[in-house]
């Protein structure tokens, strides 16, 4: 049956795109390679943590969405968005092995006239580049004159009351770059229908630096706050009262907090092939990448303080997701922290609402069912992630000695990274 959109890559991208699509009108069929993946989908169940809840993709099926591992459905779209999933390789670089996957199976079946548009995030040059030669050497079509291509970057904040799923993609302005001006308003027509504003970049590569700078954007600037938490512990400064007082510039600021690692999708770039470093970021990268270490070394510190020794410590980890409220743990920092505090000989435990089943080195942590009760019993209990149902205030009540690594429990309360 032919279809409006194919979304290509059912993950934490492609999903919410669908969602937008379908809750837009348009007859959308999404294609994955993975049979597991879309026989939950079509079982109204999320194949990702984190992603659409399964009223939500009850409600997608209902109005149309199919979910399928069938490549012939590629040919019978008017557009296909690739939503593939770019992780970082051995050497740090985005891994494209999906993206490329994807393009070959869309070109064997690729029609005049349908749109392509990439969101995945790629070094720049990708869609003029590879993207485009494997389009037009599977379909033997011309980019541009026979079908349209441009970029896209994807602009989601999982769990964001703000710019979550409230209301979707719609109010997220959407960048868009073209390999032709024709592409760029083919482009636009589409996102048109789903989103209030569109934003006309020059091209496909200026629309793929964008997604690089939002990225590493954000890691410079938590590496900035992590270095000052470091900073301001050796000062006994207070860093959550400094943040809160300068966020109150209008201008000039932007308020980023410390953690105990990065999490995410998001991954940073500091280099393009052939090209010159991005100095800033590699060096925002090592400073965030050592994160997880120094929230041990704190840990183990305090313990010691305390009279007590991290071998044989019992360790309470609260919340191990990289984000709060969301099941989500794409590297999230809870895991290198747990092995490290097991290389120490710690006992670690954890809770987290989101969580039922953890295993680290592939054993499993043991859950704590009674949160009041593991705190108390622990020798220490560390916030990794603020999650809006722990009672901070109880918890630090109950708990023998805790460490607060994301600045959430009331003044005095906990000791702070």
């Amino acid at each position: 049956m032919p279809a409006d959109l194919a979304v290509i890559g059912l993950g934490h991208h492609g999903l919410p795109l669908a969602q937008a699509a379908t809750t837009a009108g348009v007859d959308t069929v999404g294609y994955d390679t993975d049979p597991r993946a879309v026989t939950e989908l079509a079982a109204g169940r999320s194949p990702v943590d984190g992603s659409l809840t399964a009223a939500e993709i009850r409600r997608m099926l209902s109005t149309g969405f199919r979910p399928t591992t069938d490549p012939a459905e590629l040919g019978r779209v008017r557009t296909a968005v690739i939503c593939a999933p770019t992780p970082p390789g051995p050497d740090g670089a985005l891994d494209l092995t999906a993206v490329t996957d994807a393009a070959r199976a869309l070109a064997a079946r690729l029609r005049p006239h349908t749109t392509v548009l990439l969101e995945s995030p790629v070094p720049p040059g990708t869609t003029e580049g590879p993207l485009r030669d494997i389009l037009e050497t599977g379909s033997r079509l011309r980019a541009g004159r026979d079908f349209h291509l441009a970029y896209s970057p994807g602009r989601l904040d999982p769990g964001s009351r703000t710019h979550g799923r409230t209301r979707g993609l719609a109010a997220i302005p959407k960048v868009i770059g073209g390999l032709t001006p024709a592409c760029t308003e083919s482009a636009a027509a589409f996102y048109g229908r789903l989103t209030d504003k569109v934003v006309r970049a020059r091209g496909p590569r200026e629309a793929e630096t964008v997604k690089l700078l939002e990225t590493n954007f954000r890691h410079v600037n938590i590496a900035l706050v992590n270095e000052m938490a470091v900073l301001c512990h050796e000062l006994g400064v207070d860093l959550w009262d400094v943040i809160r007082c300068a966020e109150t510039k209008p201008f000039g600021f932007q308020a980023f907090r410390p953690g105990p690692g990065v999490g995410g999708h998001g991954v940073p770039v500091d280099t393009v092939d052939g090209h010159r470093p991005l100095r800033l970021v590699e060096l925002a990268s090592q400073i965030n990448e050592r994160m997880p270490a120094y929230a041990v070394q704190r840990a183990a510190t305090l313990l010691n303080e305390h009279g007590k020794s991290a071998r044989g410590a019992r360790i309470l980890l609260l919340g191990i997701t990289y984000k709060p409220d969301l099941a989500d743990r794409q590297g999230s920092p809870a895991e290198e922290i747990a092995r490290r505090l097991m290389d120490l000989g710690a006992a670690v435990s954890y809770h987290d609402p989101y969580t039922l089943d953890w295993r680290v080195r592939e054993r499993p942590v043991p859950r704590a069912d009674s949160l009041y009760e593991a705190a108390a019993h622990a020798d220490l209990t560390i916030l990794l992630q603020h999650h809006r149902t722990y009672d901070l205030q109880g918890l630090s009540v109950k708990a023998q000695l805790l460490l607060d690594t994301r600045g959430a429990t009331p003044m005095g309360a906990a000791h702070r990274l």
